[in-house]
Protein backbone atom coordinates (compact mmCIF):
# COMPACT_ATOMS: atom_id res chain seq x y z
CA UNK A 1 0.00 0.00 0.00
CA UNK A 2 2.99 2.39 1.12
CA UNK A 3 4.33 1.45 -2.65
CA UNK A 4 1.25 2.20 -4.43
CA UNK A 5 0.75 5.64 -2.30
CA UNK A 6 4.52 6.75 -2.84
CA UNK A 7 3.79 5.90 -6.45
CA UNK A 8 0.93 8.13 -6.70
CA UNK A 9 2.45 11.08 -4.96
CA UNK A 10 5.59 11.09 -7.50
CA UNK A 11 3.25 10.73 -10.48
CA UNK A 12 0.95 13.71 -9.36
CA UNK A 13 4.11 15.81 -9.12
CA UNK A 14 5.09 14.55 -12.72
CA UNK A 15 2.06 16.03 -13.76
CA UNK A 16 2.09 18.99 -11.68
CA UNK A 17 5.56 19.81 -13.75
CA UNK A 18 4.13 19.02 -17.16
CA UNK A 19 0.91 21.12 -16.70
CA UNK A 20 3.40 23.88 -15.83
CA UNK A 21 5.63 23.31 -18.58
CA UNK A 22 2.91 22.99 -21.04
CA UNK A 23 1.20 26.30 -19.25
CA UNK A 24 4.59 28.24 -19.94
CA UNK A 25 5.00 27.02 -23.31
CA UNK A 26 1.24 27.72 -24.41
CA UNK A 27 1.46 31.42 -23.06
CA UNK A 28 4.94 31.71 -24.98
CA UNK A 29 3.63 30.83 -28.44
CA UNK A 30 0.40 32.63 -27.62
CA UNK A 31 2.53 35.69 -26.84
CA UNK A 32 4.77 35.35 -30.22
CA UNK A 33 1.73 34.85 -32.21
CA UNK A 34 -0.13 38.03 -30.73
CA UNK A 35 2.99 40.23 -31.36
CA UNK A 36 3.19 38.85 -34.91
CA UNK A 37 -0.38 39.70 -35.67
CA UNK A 38 0.16 43.32 -33.80
CA UNK A 39 3.10 43.80 -35.42
CA UNK A 40 1.26 43.35 -39.06
CA UNK A 41 -0.89 45.50 -38.53
CA UNK A 42 1.12 48.41 -38.16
Amino acid sequence: MQTIAKGYRSFSLLVDLNVDRLLTTTALLLALVLGGLIGSML
